[in-house]
């Protein structure tokens, strides 16, 4: 059974930073194209950042630079540090695993961006 946990989300200032870990069980992780989106209220799910099994990290635009996705293949987990927050940054955050045509996510964390 295939299971990803995301955690480490929660509320947070305006410029402040947030670190979300996803842990994967279930699958061969090192072989899995790793990522991370988030929905807003009322806004389509959008991806945020990739980290493949090799290669180069993707990041959309509105993250670049703020944003860094990280993989651990010892321990089955992909982060995502978050600088500089926003509140238009306020959003699920889910994790996403896929290889070939298998596709699998995770439940979301909120990540809620406030004063």
């Amino acid at each position: 059974q295939v299971q990803l946990v995301e955690s480490g989300g929660g509320l947070v200032q305006p410029g402040g930073s947030l670190r979300l870990s996803c842990a994967a069980s279930g699958i061969t992780f090192s072989r899995y194209n790793m990522g991370w989106y988030r929905q807003a209220v009322g806004k389509q799910r959008e991806m945020v950042a990739e980290i493949p099994s090799g290669g180069r990290t993707n990041y959309a635009d509105s993250t670049k630079g703020r944003f860094t996705i990280s993989r651990d293949n010892a321990k089955n987990t992909v982060y995502l540090q978050m600088n500089s927050l926003k509140p238009e940054d306020t959003a699920v955050y889910y994790c996403n695993a896929h290889y070939l045509f298998m596709s699998y996510w995770g439940e979301g964390t909120l990540v809620t961006v406030s004063s």
